[in-house]
């Protein structure tokens, strides 16, 4: 009977300790809010030291870059937004998950590009005929998202694999849709290529649970009028009736008390990513309990 107990013991202990060293891997993905448009220097001290210390235990690797510790990125001054040092929602989403698990390491895989579509540039089953119909200008008629993606994850898994450590894919944020809301081919045909995407990240990772949270839209330009309701609606939709499908509900209030915009009013300032990266990482948390 006690050596019965001490095997238990012992496997209890060693599965903890797998656990902990098992990195945990978060995916990003979306256009210009996922790429994201916060001025890091508009932080406060508290939620910079956040990020500091997050960053001992918290690596990113953004469109295809190595992954190295969380921090900001290097943005060009413009007219729109002129400042340098640049983040979307991925800073306060590892500054949630490193506070809520101090003792795990955990690596985020994120590609963004702004102005991208779900129905041409993002879509899994990519033709040029389909870009061609939603993307502005030969580049991102020509760019293949979800491609780049999925070798973006694998070239960083085969990475981990050559360092010996085990991972864990803890689900995929997901932050876009405004230009599939602008054209009408693109808005009726959101929850079909949604559906689409979520299978083909879950049949190229093998993994048929893989959480999926989506971040809903709210801006609204573009001709097709009707577009940006009917691809929140086909967002929350599909989470309804999905399982590991959860909708990060954003308000249609252009005064943006929930997640605070530049003046453009579509793209989240320094406060709206701050919040929008915490909610994204409680949503994880929520999924993976």
């Amino acid at each position: 009977m006690k050596s019965t107990i001490y095997i238990l013991c012992f496997l209890l202990c060693f599965n903890l300790l797998a656990a902990q060293n098992q990195v945990q891997v978060v995916l990003l993905a979306g256009q210009s809010n996922m790429a994201g448009a916060g001025n890091y220097d508009e932080l406060s001290p508290k939620i910079k030291k956040q990020i500091q210390a997050a960053s001992n235990t918290v690596r990113l690797s953004f469109n295809g870059e190595e992954a190295k510790p969380l921090s900001y990125y290097d943005n060009t001054p413009s007219e729109k937004y002129n400042f340098k040092n640049r983040f979307g929602p991925e800073l306060l989403l590892g500054v949630t998950l490193a506070e809520k698990y101090p003792d795990q390491e955990f690596l985020l895989i994120k590609r963004s590009m702004g102005g991208t579509a779900l129905y041409g540039a993002w879509s899994p089953n990519w033709t040029l005929q389909k870009s061609e119909a939603v993307e502005k200008g030969e580049k991102k008629q020509q760019l293949k998202l979800y491609s780049a993606h999925i070798q973006d994850i694998k070239q960083n898994i085969s990475l981990l694999k050559k360092e010996g450590k085990a991972y864990k894919i803890l689900g995929l944020c997901w932050m876009q849709g405004e230009n599939d809301a602008a054209k009408e081919i693109s808005a009726r045909s959101y929850k079909v290529n949604l559906k689409e995407l979520h299978n083909a990240y879950k049949r190229d990772l093998g993994l048929e649970n893989l959480p999926f949270i989506i971040g809903q839209i709210n801006s609204t330009y573009g001709r097709f009028k009707q577009g940006p309701e009917m691809v929140r609606q086909a967002m929350a939709d599909f989470c309804k009736e999905n399982n590991n499908t959860v909708l990060l509900k954003t308000t249609t209030n252009r005064k943006w008390k929930d997640y605070p915009k530049h003046t453009d009013n579509v793209h989240y300032n320094t406060e709206g990513q701050k919040r929008l990266g915490i909610a994204f990482g409680k949503k994880i948390i929520k999924l993976n309990k």
